[in-house]
C-alpha cells in the first residue's frame, strides 16, 4: 500500500491530474490485478448477507416505495429488482430499489476506521450495472473487489463525521471506481466518474441525527443511483468538478477541514491485489455496528442480574463515536422516546441495551416492535442508561493495529444495595477477532433465518447455489442473483406518486 497525502491547492497552483486522489483512485481502479481467492469468498459471504437482509425487508414500507417508484422505469435489458420475477428496470432504478431493500434494516456489513460506512452498498449498483450488459460472475467479483477497496481505504483516510458530512460522500466515488473496473473504462473516464461521483452525493449528516426518518435507507440507494448515472454521464464524453477534493473551493476546502488540512489516504500500488473486503466485518444483530458488541455484553450480563427493577443505574463507557453517534452524548431526547421511529432505536444504544439485557438477546423485528418499545419496565430500566466517552475505548477504536481494535464498551451496573455489576466486551462475538467469528455457514444460516417466510424452501436454496458459484457464472447468467417472492409478500401498494403518471 502507498499513503497518498492530499490538500487544498489554490487555482493558481498546478496539480497535474496525476497527482490528484481521483487519477490515483481512477488508476486503482484500472488495474488489471486478478482478484484472490479468499477475497472472492468473501464477496461471495457478501453478496449472500444482503441478499438475506433485503429478504427480510422486501414488505417495509421504504422497500416497497422504493420498489414501486423503480418499476415505473422498465428497460430491456435492464436489471432485476429483488422480489420480482421477470420485471426488469433501468439499472439505476433496480440499484436504488435493491439498495434500499438491503440498507432498511441496518444489518449488513461494516467497516469502522477515521470514518465509517456499509461497503456492501457497493453491491447493488455494480451488480445492476452487470446485470443490465450481460457481464460474468467474474466480471462482477472484479467490480466489488475494487469498490470495497476504494470505500475502505476513503474510510481509513479522511473522517466525514466530525464536520456531519453523511458517509455516503465515500460510496459514491467507491461505486462509481467498482462500475469503472466492471467495465474496464480507462483512467481518464473513472477518473471524471469518481469526481462527479463525489460532487453530487455530498450531503449533511442530519438524515442519521435527531428524529431519524426512512431517508436513512434511501440515501446509501441515492448514492449507488448516482454513481451509475455519473459513470454514464462522462462515457458520453462529459467532465466534473475538478479537482475534486483538492480544488480551492472543493471537497476538503469548504466542507472538512479546511485549506490548511492534509489528510493521508492509502491506495493499492500497481500489480497489488485488492484485498480491503478482508478487513470489514458484517452485523449478528440488527442496529448500529458499535451496539453489536454491547448485545452481546447485555446478553451475557443478564445471567448476573437476578432482579432487573432492583437496577438504579447503569454506566455504558466506550468510544467517542458511540457516545456522541448513539449514545447520551448525542443529546438527542429523540433517542429515549418510546414512540421514536425504528430508525432513531437503532441509533439509541441506551434503548438497544436496556431490551438486550432485558430478553437476553436481539430480534430484528421484535426487538423493535411499537409495543416492545412502550412496555413500562423496558421504559423505566432504558431511562436510567446513560454513556460516557472514555479516551481508551476511543484510541482502541482508531488504533491501526487491528489486535488493539475495539469497537464495545464497559458497562457498570448499578443495584439498589449499592452492589455493582462490571462487565466489559471490545469485540461483537461475529467479528473476524470475536468468540464466534462469521464464515460461510454463519452467512447462509443468517440468509434462511432471514428470509424463513418470504422465499420458499427451494427458492432459498437456489439463491445460495447460484451466489455459491458466482465465480463460474456465465455472461447474461447474472439475472440468477435475485431472489423471487410471492406477491402477497411484498407489502401493501403504495401510494401513486409523479413516476405513476397522472391518474384517469
Amino acid at each position: 500500500m502507498k499513503t497518498h497525502e492530499v490538500r487544498t491547492y489554490k487555482s493558481a497552483e498546478h496539480l497535474a491530474r496525476e497527482e490528484q486522489l481521483a487519477w490515483k483512485i481512477a488508476e486503482v481502479a484500472a488495474d488489471p490485478v486478478a482478484v484472490e481467492p479468499a477475497v472472492t469468498g468473501m464477496i461471495i459471504n457478501r453478496i449472500i448477507d444482503n441478499a438475506a437482509v433485503a429478504a427480510a425487508s422486501v414488505a417495509r414500507r421504504p422497500v416497497a416505495s422504493a420498489r414501486a417508484q423503480a418499476l415505473c422505469h422498465p428497460m430491456s435489458p435492464g436489471a432485476t429488482v429483488f422480489g420480482m420475477k421477470t420485471t426488469r428496470v433501468s439499472p439505476e432504478w433496480a440499484a436504488y430499489a435493491n439498495g434500499t431493500a438491503v440498507r432498511e434494516l441496518d444489518f449488513h456489513d461494516t467497516f469502522l476506521a477515521a470514518d465509517y460506512s456499509h461497503p456492501g452498498d457497493n453491491i447493488p449498483p455494480i451488480l445492476a450495472v452487470a446485470q443490465h450488459l450481460g457481464l460474468s460472475g467474474a466480471e462482477l467479483i472484479r467490480g466489488l473487489a475494487t469498490g470495497y477497496e476504494i470505500q475502505v481505504n476513503l474510510v481509513k483516510g479522511i473522517c466525514l463525521h466530525e464536520h456531519k458530512i453523511d458517509h455516503i460522500a465515500h460510496l459514491g466515488p467507491s461505486a462509481a471506481a467498482g462500475i469503472g473496473t466492471l467495465l474496464n473504462l480507462p483512467v481518464e473516464v473513472i477518473y471524471q466518474a469518481v469526481q462527479q461521483a463525489l460532487h453530487v452525493t455530498t450531503t449533511t449528516r442530519q438524515s442519521r441525527k435527531g428524529e431519524i426518518s426512512s431517508w436513512k435507507a434511501f440515501a446509501p440507494a441515492f448514492a449507488g443511483k448516482m454513481a451509475i448515472e455519473a459513470v454514464d454521464r462522462v462515457m458520453r464524453g462529459e467532465g466534473a468538478p475538478s479537482p475534486a477534493w483538492e480544488g480551492e473551493d472543493g471537497f476538503i476546502a469548504w466542507l472538512l477541514s479546511g485549506p490548511e488540512a492534509v489528510y493521508r489516504v492509502p491506495l493499492p500500488e500497481k500489480g497489488e491485489a485488492k484485498r480491503a473486503i478482508l478487513d470489514t466485518y458484517t452485523k449478528e444483530h440488527s442496529g448500529e455496528y458499535q451496539s453489536q458488541a454491547l448485545i452481546d455484553l447485555a446478553r451475557q450480563m443478564r445471567r448476573k442480574v437476578e432482579d432487573l427493577s432492583k437496577v438504579t443505574s447503569i454506566l455504558i463507557e466506550t468510544s467517542h463515536h458511540t457516545h456522541y453517534v448513539i449514545g447520551t452524548g448525542a443529546n438527542d431526547p429523540q433517542k429515549m422516546d418510546p414512540k421514536a421511529s425504528r430508525e432513531t432505536l437503532d441509533h439509541s444504544i441506551m434503548y438497544i441495551f436496556a431490551v438486550a439485557l432485558e430478553d437476553g438477546g436481539w430480534h430484528h423485528e421484535k426487538s423493535y416492535a411499537p409495543e416492545r418499545a412502550q412496555r413500562p419496565q423496558t421504559v423505566a430500566l432504558w431511562h436510567k442508561i446513560s454513556t460516557a466517552e472514555d479516551p481508551e475505548w476511543t484510541r482502541r477504536y482508531h488504533a491501526r493495529n487491528p489486535k488493539e481494535k475495539a469497537f464495545g464498551g464497559r458497562v457498570t451496573i448499578t443495584l439498589e444495595d449499592g452492589s455493582k455489576i462490571v462487565d466489559e466486551l471490545a469485540l461483537a462475538d461475529a467479528h473476524p477477532d470475536g468468540a464466534r467469528p462469521f464464515e460461510r455457514a454463519h452467512y447462509v444460516r443468517k440468509f434462511l433465518t432471514l428470509s424463513e417466510g418470504v422465499l420458499s424452501a427451494s427458492e432459498q436454496q437456489r439463491f445460495l447455489d447460484v451466489a455459491e458459484g458466482l465465480a463460474d457464472l456465465d455472461a447474461g447468467a447474472l439475472d440468477q442473483l435475485n431472489f423471487v417472492v410471492d406477491a402477497d409478500k411484498l407489502g401493501a401498494p403504495r401510494p401513486n406518486g409523479i413516476f405513476d403518471g397522472r391518474k384517469s
